[in-house]
């Protein structure tokens, strides 16, 4: 069949009414999470993954990427009114943005990142319908030792990829590591690192471990805060609409910062930041406008928006692909498939192409929800921000608490959420990421196996997994993942630092 019959049954499937509800959930939510600081579509995700262990896998994981498609939008309503990015991608997005705000152009601000998300969100999803399908046919192909190479680049990923330093990356990746061990051995049966407790014989939840490190780890840290002074809200005055010269100056930056984005989000050591960074750097150095830019240039919110919708649809090629994950909030949805006993790949692809296809066809249809919520609403969205945060984060802890308890009803299982919760705590307070901790709980055990599978037929000859072509050169993108993020977060925050110096002066 070819991508566009493929597609067509995606969106019958995307159409059947249960599954828009659950598109609708996961947007307005998403889209609420976004606009909210310090809440993001990750959080969310997690909080929700016990909540809907007994659902229909299909319309929960559609739920998640409404969730994360929605939350890319959301952003950008603080990033402009309170120059608070909701998300760490919508730091651009602030530079431009908030100075047109104070200027009384807050209402193009949003109409701008509303609708080149939406067109960038468009474009990026029917690219994924049509790369994913070629990338599956490769990855067919891949034995023990190719999954394993496969691996190592989805582990040198979230190191690298994720926080700003590839080292803290890696030791986070060990933790995961350590903690994937515990349990029964999948190929001799034996108990390892248990320490004679029973509730240990499984292994370590991921679900508890995600709820706890994303949503425990992150009210604990926002607590130990303190008291924070109210933040000034710019109110939206005069029209949303966008002027003939603000679409003239915005339509080539919305395909600028898709073309830019999407590529980024599904490479392997891709991410929305970059994404975002580069697009800014993009319109800067090809404005006919440049005064404008450090005080309220239009491109500079309409490149980086589309960049980072782009990059979102950019992010599940991968991640449905070959189940590489290359964002906290594409780690959560892998944990995801995995509560549903799924794993994203090339296999998920032959095994159950309804439930994929209808996942990326809903893509399309969340994206024509989440116009139709952001413009008009935007109203609604701002008051979401008077919301007290002990209020907020206070529900939060009771909503990940109950969730637990409803999945798993044991009083070890939440002295596990308590423990993995002060964890996440610690390590935001040193600096080290979260999302690499449940790649490592996640993919470990499955790189171990193709491991020790390859090991088994070569006889134990390590060499074997460098004759093979395709483990050779996946082996050799994995180092040059270490580097590329570095570089590239080198050159883009290079530009956005000069810019907000300018600014300042």
């Amino acid at each position: 069949m070819s991508t566009f019959e493929f597609l067509l049954q995606g969106l019958v499937v995307a159409m059947q009414p249960m599954n828009l509800i659950y598109a609708l959930i996961g947007v307005t939510l998403g889209t609420a999470v976004g606009v909210l600081p310090g809440i993001g579509p990750a959080l969310t995700v997690a909080l929700l993954l016990p909540v809907t262990y007994r659902l229909d896998p299909g319309g929960s994981l559609i739920m998640f990427a409404g969730i994360y498609y929605g939350g890319m939008y959301g952003g950008s309503t603080t990033s402009i009114l309170l120059n608070t990015p909701g998300e760490s991608s919508s730091i651009v997005t602030a530079l431009e943005g908030n100075k047109m705000a104070r200027a009384g152009r807050g209402g193009p601000a949003l109409a701008t990142a509303a609708i080149g998300s939406f067109v960038a969100g468009l474009i990026a999803t029917i690219g994924l319908a049509f790369i994913a399908p070629a990338i599956v046919k490769l990855a067919l192909v891949f034995g023990p030792r190719e999954y394993f190479a496969l691996m190592v680049l989805a582990f040198v990923t979230v190191s690298s990829a994720f926080g700003d330093s590839t080292l803290r990356g890696l030791t986070s990746l060990f933790l995961g590591f350590a903690l994937a061990i515990i349990g029964i051995d999948q190929l001799t049966g034996q108990t390892r690192m248990s320490f004679g407790v029973p509730d240990l014989l499984d292994g370590v939840e991921v679900t508890t471990l995600a709820v706890a490190m994303f949503a425990i780890g992150e009210t604990l840290y926002i607590a130990a805060q303190g008291e924070q002074g109210p933040d000034k809200i710019e109110a939206v005055r005069g029209s949303v609409w966008m002027t003939g010269q603000d679409w003239a100056r915005s339509w080539k930056a919305w395909l600028r910062g898709t073309v830019i984005g999407f590529p980024i989000g599904a490479m392997p050591a891709g991410g929305a930041e970059i994404g975002t960074f580069l697009s800014y750097a993009t319109e800067k150095r090809l404005t006919k406008h440049p005064e404008e830019f450090g005080h309220g240039a239009i491109e500079g919110v309409a490149g980086p928006e589309a960049a980072n919708n782009a990059s979102a649809a950019g992010t599940l090629v991968p991640l449905l692909t070959l189940g590489l994950p290359t964002t906290a909030t594409a780690a959560i949805m892998l944990a995801g498939f995995q509560q549903y006993g799924l794993q994203p790949g090339p296999l998920l692809f032959a095994t159950n192409p309804q439930l994929v296809w209808g996942l990326i066809a809903s893509l399309l249809i969340a994206n024509f929800m989440l116009l139709v919520l952001n413009l008009p609403l935007v109203g609604l969205w701002v008051k979401l921000l008077t919301i007290p945060r002990p209020w907020l984060y206070a529900g939060i802890l009771t909503f990940a608490t109950l969730g637990t308890i409803g999945a798993n009803p044991s009083v070890f299982e939440l002295g596990m959420l308590l423990a993995f919760g002060l964890m996440g705590y610690l390590m935001r307070v040193f600096g080290y990421p979260i999302a690499p901790v449940v790649v490592g709980l996640i993919l470990g055990p499955l790189a171990e196996q193709q491991l020790r599978r390859a090991l088994a037929i070569s006889q134990g000859d390590p060499s074997v997994l460098f004759t093979s072509p395709i483990a050779a050169v996946l082996l050799a993108i994995a180092a040059l993942a270490l580097i590329v993020p570095a570089v590239l977060r080198a050159r883009g925050k290079g530009q956005v630092l000069s810019q907000l110096a300018a600014s300042e002066d």
